[in-house]
């Protein structure tokens, strides 16, 4: 009786090592995870590292190269470029957990709804979720931006109903599959409820495809929010954002061509090292994988 009380929480304990283990130890995925976890300390302890304030105005320093007062010089207002990356960071990385955080609710309701429903319902999801994700992207962003203005919140609601049938697509998928596992037919006989059955039985075998996904996600709303931003649709001056330093960058490119650098690199970077971290991840969290990467 013992036994049976300590040995699940052992074995999952021993399952998430495992994990871990894989993950760590593949080089692309331990680089990949240790960047990330800089770009995430980053975006959390930005007040504390920045040097200067992001959005004090210094026009005796304006345009000045990298030197030991600026690590990466300044832009045309004499702002620390440094100092407005940290904290652009900050800004990418809460559209980029609150867009694929949004997605992934909407996409999991309506994706247990779709698996656990009947067909008229599946079907009328299915339609529903694959005419949003027709919808050409840039288009729908502009047009709710013209709607209701550029801002956060219109930016991460854009993010959030666009990717949400990505989300709605492998929920579904997987709970169709589940469906007819043993244990649901056996929980199902017991008379557990649709909502048991999607909370406790359905929802922690879904868990790692949705972190592979989400990790591959955040790399593509990183790249749609510097978009919107750089063509002026998305976070608004004076906040800092990746993509509108990056425009005034591109404005100032002959002059000093440090900006543009220095506000193209982060996204270059975080783009590449979530790609790898996803890619990782899905190794290690299939059996089959042997932990390759």
């Amino acid at each position: 009786m013992a036994d049976s009380t300590v040995s699940p929480p052992v074995a999952v304990r021993a399952e998430r090592f495992g994990v871990l283990r894989r993950l760590f130890g593949a080089p692309l995925g331990a680089i990949a995870a240790i960047v990330v976890m800089a770009f995430a300390l980053a975006a959390i302890a930005a007040p504390w590292l920045a040097p200067y304030d992001p959005n004090a105005i210094a026009p005796v320093n304006r345009m000045q190269g990298p030197s030991g007062a600026h690590w990466l010089g300044t832009d045309q207002l004499g702002r620390d470029l440094l100092s407005r990356i940290i904290h652009g960071t900050r800004t990418a990385l809460y559209v980029a957990f609150a867009g694929t955080g949004g997605a992934l609710a909407v996409g999991m309701a309506m994706g247990m709804a779709a698996g656990l429903g009947g067909k008229v319902l599946d079907s009328v999801l299915v339609l529903f979720n694959d005419s949003i994700k027709a919808l050409p992207l840039v288009l729908f962003a502009l047009a709710l931006v013209t709607i209701y203005g550029a801002s956060m919140v219109t930016l991460i609601s854009v993010i959030a109903v666009s990717m949400a049938p990505g989300y709605f697509r492998v929920v579904r998928n997987q709970v169709m599959v589940l469906n007819n596992a043993d244990f649901i037919v056996a929980a199902q006989s017991m008379g557990a409820s649709r909502l048991r059955l999607a909370v406790t039985h359905m929802l922690p075998n879904l868990i790692g495809p949705i972190l592979v996904l989400i990790a591959m996600d955040i790399p593509a709303v990183i790249g749609i929010e510097s978009g919107l931003s750089f063509l002026g649709q998305g976070i608004q001056p004076p906040q800092s954002s990746w993509g509108n330093m990056l425009a005034e960058g591109y404005t100032y490119v002959r002059q000093a061509p440090h900006i543009a650098v220095a506000a193209g690199l982060p996204i270059v970077v975080s783009t590449i090292a979530f790609t790898f971290l996803g890619e990782a991840l899905r190794d290690a969290l299939d059996p089959r994988s042997g932990g390759r990467s």
